[in-house]
């Protein structure tokens, strides 16, 4: 665990945790960060506290001291969200001393009761505030549903950061960097590609509620955006803001100018058509994601798909139905709620049909609003003339994702 000076009587505790699933679902390749921080005026608070992976105390006795703060003198466990990767900690920390207040909104105080137990909880509203002397004021402000319905920010007047727990999080290890006015221009990349990751893993769900927090956001005088996961922004808190409204449209049908082509082939068949789609997409100077399922995590998938304008699902028919795993990966991104993405469809078909008619049906039920240019379906190998219709159905592709490239 790292200690970093972020303010006057504020620092950062942050630890780069790896082979995890987050939140039991989501594989990270590049691991994660977990951010909590300690804010100190006459009395101490923690904020979204990390003890440790190993959940030991003397993890945070050891820490703790070395930023000269006494566990035994903390006051206040201010819980701007109950999700466990931010709240499992408190079971341990009253093993340090069981005499501190937790500070969270009214539905989070019923999850920490049911949680853990425990009842010694001071109960905010929007505007609330909490004087810890010296300077330092707490305010607290809900966001529900960023991502859960208990979640809050929690602002420190003095210093104008924003706690924001899980809102303008990033997926992703942090180095030597945690500002973003340390990083290089590899590293900036590296967490916008985590961040749309994370926001389209976690948060696209609640795509509504997120627009509502980054207006919230907006109210605030801000020198310092201060998250659960990943970079930090002091140099330029508009930076992450403008990011997360961006990632809010991808949401909802814009993307880069890319297409995804998500595709699955059991004899090869369906894959000889997708060779010459990435030929044609090649020929047109777009940059093509290609997705071959099951092989590609959910993780992965979901992020590809989130960020790119045009959508190709290239998959044949499989007992009557389309082909498992592509028809897997259709209903979790409907599940995610990623709409208004620009379509086409082609893939091969043995003695019958059915593909198109059970992406139909997760399409209406997920009610994802696709525009889809009509599909194609060959019978076993692609024909020159099944390869012409699928040149023309990606071209009319590339004219509808036109008007929602957003990057």
């Amino acid at each position: 665990m790292e200690k970093i000076k972020i303010a006057d009587g504020i620092h950062l505790l942050t630890m780069n945790v790896e082979d995890i699933l987050f939140e039991g679902v989501w594989k990270l390749a590049n691991g994660v960060t977990l951010n909590s921080y300690i804010v100190k005026g006459e009395k101490t608070a923690i904020i979204d506290g990390v003890i440790g992976w190993d959940g030991v105390p003397e993890t945070l006795y050891k820490n703790l001291a070395d930023i000269d703060v006494d566990p035994k003198d903390i006051d206040y466990l201010i819980v701007n969200h109950m999700e466990p990767d931010h709240s499992g900690w408190i079971e341990n920390f009253e093993k340090i001393k069981n005499d501190f207040t937790i500070v969270c909104t009214e539905k989070a105080a019923k999850l920490v009761t049911s949680f853990y137990g425990n009842e010694r909880l001071k109960i905010v509203k929007e505007g609330d505030t909490l004087d810890l002397g010296n300077g330092k004021v707490l305010s607290f402000h809900p966001v529900p549903n960023v991502h859960w319905p208990d979640t809050m920010y929690t602002y420190e007047s003095s210093s104008k950061t924003l706690f924001c727990c899980d809102m303008y999080g990033s997926f992703g290890k942090m180095g030597e960097h945690h500002f973003d006015d340390e990083m290089t221009d590899e590293e900036v990349e590296f967490f916008e590609n985590e961040g749309i990751r994370y926001y389209s893993n976690v948060m696209t769900t609640f795509t509504p509620m997120l627009r509502r927090a980054i207006e919230k956001s907006k109210e605030f005088e801000l020198n310092l955006i201060a998250p659960g996961h990943g970079p930090l922004y002091r140099k330029n808190t508009n930076k992450i803001i403008n990011d997360y409204t961006r990632f809010s449209k991808y949401a909802e049908g814009a993307g880069k100018n890319e297409i995804t082509i998500l595709w699955g082939s059991m004899y090869g068949m369906t894959k000889k058509a997708i060779t010459y789609a990435e030929k044609i997409l090649e020929r047109e100077g777009i940059k093509v994601n290609s997705l071959e399922m099951p092989l590609n995590t959910d993780s992965e998938m979901i992020a590809t798909v989130f960020r790119s304008a045009g959508i190709i699902i290239a998959a044949p028919t499989y007992e009557y139905k389309l082909f498992p795993p592509v028809a897997a990966a259709m209903d979790e991104i409907g599940r995610k709620k990623i709409t208004g993405k620009a379509a086409f469809r082609f893939g091969s078909y043995g003695w019958s049909g059915g593909a198109e008619k059970e992406l139909n049906e997760i399409v209406e039920r997920n009610r994802m609003k696709w525009d889809f240019v009509e599909s194609i379906e060959f019978e076993g190998s692609p024909k020159q003339e099944d390869l012409d219709k699928i040149e023309a159905g990606i071209m009319e592709l590339i004219q509808k994702m036109k008007e929602k490239i957003v990057e």
